[in-house]
């Protein structure tokens, strides 16, 4: 935390006794964050309004998608120079996938830089910057993610295109 590196960790991992606003808090609980968490929860809201209307829930009681929405919040609070984010489309439907990459593209845009570890190749490499393709640890391909898109290699291997 106090480099500003905050996970969001794959299967959400959440409190699930918690209320949704009680997880989220939990991400703000650190010196660099805390004296902004009223601030950044208005933020938090305003990026994922579902939460505000969700925010006495239970976090049990949440769809998969909801409840990768209060892990990225969570994330969020900790006020993050970089996010990592661990198969955020992991078990969840196409429209909420499609919701969940808007939703970090834009916390990209906002200027935090996201670390995507994500086997939705389609998905991930469309809205990066900039994308690394790993097999067996090692990294055998890199560009940005339009030119790893039209990349040949890429969409035979990986999109079965």
């Amino acid at each position: 935390m106090e480099k500003g590196i905050i996970q969001v960790p794959e299967g959400r991992k959440l409190f699930s006794l918690m209320t949704v606003r009680e997880n989220i808090d939990v991400g703000g609980h650190n010196p660099r964050a805390y004296p902004r968490r009223a601030e950044t929860l208005k933020e938090v809201y305003k990026l994922l309004p579902r939460l505000e209307e969700r925010e006495k829930q239970q976090a049990v009681t949440l769809s998969g998608g909801e409840q990768q929405m209060v892990a990225i919040g969570r994330g969020i609070m900790a006020l993050p120079k970089i996010l990592m984010m661990d198969e955020p489309s992991l078990g969840l439907a196409p429209v909420l996938i499609k919701e969940i990459f808007t939703t970090i593209r834009k916390i990209a845009d906002q200027g935090t830089t996201v670390l995507l570890v994500e086997q939705d190749v389609q998905h991930s490499l469309s809205l990066s910057d900039r994308g690394y393709v790993l097999e067996h640890g090692c990294i055998v391909m890199e560009g940005t993610g339009k030119e790893l898109l039209d990349n040949p290699k890429i969409r035979e291997a990986y999109l079965g295109i």
